[in-house]
């Protein structure tokens, strides 16, 4: 099964950032985005606006550098929950669970589209080891079913 949402919009509102219980960060947002439809007369827009979750490093960083009118690119799951209302009803949110954030646009654009500034741009990677040279791949000698293709752009066959 795959379950992978890849989304870019703009932030209908600053991040709010909370923690656990457990003292977990964690970070809710709105992104609006548009969408071509079908009307009468040729094609229209319309906003969909999706809700977005982010935890832990990942919360505090978009906390810390986006703020409300900024593009934001967000790759991640989606997921639903089921939860009761203060009425007792029940109720079912569906939302991004983000698992990476990109900037959606430069800070110069950002600067010359309404002045937006921040952002950030989730570039965890794991510790860099000692730099070693590639590992060369060399043809097999001897008697073996590979053989090294010509350059010739001869005829295709099919």
């Amino acid at each position: 099964m795959l379950n992978k949402a890849i989304l870019m919009g703009r932030l209908t509102r600053d991040p709010e950032l909370r923690y656990t219980q457990s003292n977990l960060p964690v970070v809710s947002f709105t992104i609006a985005i548009d969408r071509k439809y079908s009307a009468n007369n040729g094609s229209e827009r319309q906003t969909d606006f999706i809700n977005v979750v982010a935890w832990r490093r990942t919360a505090e960083f978009v906390s810390q550098w986006f703020t409300k009118g900024m593009m934001i690119i967000v790759t991640g799951s989606i997921q639903s929950r089921n939860w009761q209302d203060k009425n007792g009803n029940n109720r079912t949110s569906i939302e991004v669970v983000a698992d990476e954030v990109q900037f959606g646009e430069s800070k110069r654009s950002r600067e010359a589209n309404d002045g937006y500034q921040g952002g950030y741009q989730n570039t965890y990677s794991a510790p860099q080891q000692a730099s070693r040279p590639a590992p060369s791949f060399d043809m097999p000698t001897g008697n073996s079913d590979f053989s090294e293709i010509s350059d010739d752009d001869g005829e295709v066959p099919f």
